[in-house]
């Protein structure tokens, strides 16, 4: 994802990460009870995954989470003027990427004179299944985040 904001940044294109919560909280990183708290987990996210975009906290009680959807790993894209044109369930950097290129090219479209109307469409999209690397992140949090995983997914 730093990449792509990277990319696209002299493009008018920003973005931000928020930190909600951690999806499986264990001895190392429990559930979060201050914002001092959230604000130490956030921080050794973004040394731990080298994240260079800004880091928004949401409430202690995740409200903004909730308001868009309380998926665990969801992404939206807003234009300028705060309107969603983009929802996905799920973080997936060539799914973002291919949205990100489809807004722009709409934006040189209008300003070619293309007289656009906005419709919703849905789709299915793909990501790669990092099994190695999700375990990792459970066993980071500590045995119980391992433990709680397997008891509720076997």
């Amino acid at each position: 994802m730093n990449a792509i904001a990277d990319r696209y940044k002299d493009q008018g294109v920003s973005s931000i990460f928020l930190y909600t919560h951690e999806a499986h909280p264990g001895e190392n990183y429990p559930h979060l009870t201050s914002m001092e708290q959230k604000f130490r987990h956030a921080r050794d996210l973004r040394e731990r995954l080298g994240v260079t975009r800004p880091i928004l906290l949401d409430s202690l009680d995740g409200a903004c989470h909730r308001a868009y959807g309380s998926m665990p790993n969801m992404s939206w894209i807003f234009t300028r003027s705060g309107v969603a044109v983009y929802k996905s369930d799920w973080t997936d950097a060539h799914s973002i990427e291919n949205a990100v290129l489809y807004f722009l090219e709409a934006i040189d479209r209008r300003r070619s004179g293309e007289r656009l109307a906005p419709f919703r469409v849905e789709r299915l999209d793909f990501r790669t299944q990092d099994l190695e690397g999700f375990n990792d992140a459970l066993a980071r949090n500590g045995p119980k985040a391992v433990r709680e995983f397997k008891d509720a997914f076997g």
